[in-house]
C-alpha cells in the first residue's frame, strides 16, 4: 500500500487506535525509532516535536508491529489497518 504523507492520512491513522484498544499520545522525548510502545499497557507514545512525515512514518511502524483488536474499528478502518499489516504467512 502507498502511504500517503497528507494531513488526511495521518487523521486516518489516528483513527484506527482511536477505534482500538491502544492508547495514543504526542509527548516530548528522546526515542530512537520517533516513538514509545508500551504494551502491557497498551499506550503508543510518538514523538509530538516529529514533522507530520515522521508521524505517519511511526504510525505505520507500530501497526505493522502490533495486534490491534479490529472488533469495533469501522470498515474503513479495518480495511486500512489489514492493507497495511504485513501478510501473515502460516510456517510450514
Amino acid at each position: 500500500m502507498e502511504v500517503k504523507y497528507t494531513k488526511h492520512f495521518l487523521n486516518k491513522l489516528e483513527e484506527i487506535f482511536t477505534e482500538s484498544d491502544y492508547v495514543l499520545r504526542y509527548e516530548k522525548g528522546k526515542f530512537k525509532s520517533g516513538y514509545c510502545l508500551l504494551r502491557d499497557t497498551q499506550i503508543a507514545i510518538v514523538n509530538k516535536y516529529y514533522p507530520l512525515d515522521g508521524r505517519i512514518n511511526a504510525l505505520v511502524e507500530i501497526i505493522k508491529s502490533v495486534e490491534l483488536n479490529t472488533d469495533r474499528m469501522s470498515d474503513k478502518s479495518r480495511k486500512l489497518y489489514q492493507d497495511l499489516k504485513p501478510s501473515q504467512t502460516p510456517a510450514t
